[in-house]
């Protein structure tokens, strides 16, 4: 009897728990994910809708004629343009992309475009993916676009170290949108790693602007290369919130709504120790941007406001269920979003009329708070025990008192001037292997030096 009696209760413990969770999740909203981050200041993201623009120009086939007509203030000078690669150029190895000389703000750029969806080359990057046997300097990366990068660098790399010979003054930026994100960030954490064969640049030159990044490395990776790598997520864009692999997400693509809740069901019910002990399990780069311009339970737009932090855990964990996650990942809605935003940051400093002066002590400020905010993340990912998790203090750009010549892939020697093409081909033959087609495999991890 006491059986029968139990059997309600427990069938209505089981329906509590499952209103539970579905009101939870359906009250969850992007704006929770970076509501304790600190906002932005219009100095340090300045470069994003432009770089934004850039991508846009991968996919243009007159740069003089475009189809989408930039705003005032955000063309590209087809001039300026020093290589332009399609699919025909890069064997479908690699996404398109264009490195571009960017005079006006003493840049050096490479943009890569992200997911053609009628490109089977790209799904081959995609599917690439051996999750968890390919290691890279401590943690794990994206086999796929990990290739993808070392094909954009060998291919660049002497054009690159002229460049930034000829402009030693000019920094240098890798930046794409979604498939090409993850190319870019692992592009820059090659160069990193081997920043002697590229003229010995000074790691504070180099940087990184993933635009709705793929999940492609680590928890530590991502944490580590926070000082020169950054991610921009646009309120609810699924592509940074669910660790599915990609390859499986592209493959269900046409069911992409059912994949993603079933997804979030299965995530609510892994503990986040759980998650953050997982070395396999991949996250979105770098230091985190992002735009919110939704509230919950009022509609339309709102002005949008950027957050940023370097967070380890609750680093976009949970996925939003939201009509807009797969609208929010397009590069056009993120650079219209993204420039919205930058005006009404440069529209308020107009207004408290701040004097040259006192930006340039609020710049170094600036700089002093992202260094202290980085080690803190640093030391935070030792705390939650997270594998391969280390503090050194090669890794910071920050630090008033480092020295570049301890960062990691520093050397001491000085560049050669002369034989670039044999210096880069006994790098990528160190790096990579070539099967009979040509393709190109990684040989080994690279490691801390």
């Amino acid at each position: 009897m006491s059986i029968i009696c139990g059997v309600p209760i427990l069938e209505c413990v089981y329906c509590l728990a499952c209103a539970r969770w579905a009101w939870k999740r359906c009250l969850h909203s992007a704006g929770h994910d970076s509501e304790t981050w600190g906002f932005a200041t219009p100095e340090e993201f300045e470069p994003v809708p432009r770089l934004c623009r850039y991508i846009l120009a991968v996919y243009e086939d007159d740069l003089r004629h475009p189809l989408w007509e930039p705003p005032d203030g955000y063309g590209i000078n087809a001039d300026w343009i020093i290589i332009k690669r399609s699919y025909k150029d890069t064997n479908g190895r690699a996404p398109p992309y264009l490195l571009y000389v960017d005079h006006d703000n003493a840049d050096i750029v490479l943009a890569i475009r992200g997911l053609n969806l009628a490109k089977e080359s790209d799904y081959a990057v995609l599917l690439d993916n051996k999750l968890g046997k390919r290691k890279f300097d401590g943690g794990y990366v994206h086999n796929g676009l990990l290739n993808a990068a070392g094909c954009v660098l060998n291919a660049e790399c002497d054009d690159l170290k002229e460049l930034v010979e000829k402009y030693p003054n000019y920094t240098v930026t890798f930046t794409g949108h979604s498939l090409g994100s993850g190319v870019a960030a692992l592009l820059t954490m090659v160069v990193l790693q081997n920043r002697d064969k590229l003229a010995n640049i000074d790691r504070k030159r180099i940087r990184c602007y993933a635009i709705a990044p793929a999940r492609c490395m680590s928890l530590n990776l991502a944490v580590r290369y926070a000082d020169v790598i950054s991610s921009i997520v646009l309120q609810d864009d699924f592509l940074p919130r669910t660790a599915t692999p990609l390859e499986d997400i592209f493959k269900s693509l046409f069911c992409l709504p059912c994949l993603l809740c079933l997804r979030c069901m299965r995530d609510t019910c892994i503990r986040e120790e759980k998650m953050l002990k997982d070395p396999r399990r991949l996250y979105a780069p770098g230091r985190l941007y992002h735009i919110v311009e939704r509230k919950p339970f009022r509609c339309g737009r709102f002005p949008p406001v950027v957050r940023t932090a370097v967070p380890v855990d609750g680093r976009f964990e949970h996925i939003v269920l939201s009509c807009n996650a797969t609208s929010d990942h397009a590069i056009i809605c993120i650079e219209r979003e993204a420039r919205r935003a930058l005006e009404l940051m440069l529209e308020k400093d107009h207004s408290m009329e701040i004097p040259p002066k006192q930006r340039m002590e609020r710049q170094e400020t600036l700089t002093r708070e992202h260094g202290e905010e980085y080690n803190a993340a640093l030391q935070r990912a030792v705390t939650l025990a997270v594998p391969h998790a280390f503090s050194p203090s090669q890794y910071g750009t920050f630090a008033e008192n480092e020295d570049p010549e301890n960062s990691t892939g520093s050397s001491t020697g000085s560049p050669m001037k002369s034989k670039t093409r044999d210096n880069w081909d006994e790098l990528i033959e160190r790096l990579f292997d070539k099967d009979e087609s040509g393709h190109i495999t990684l040989k080994k991890p690279l490691t801390a030096k």
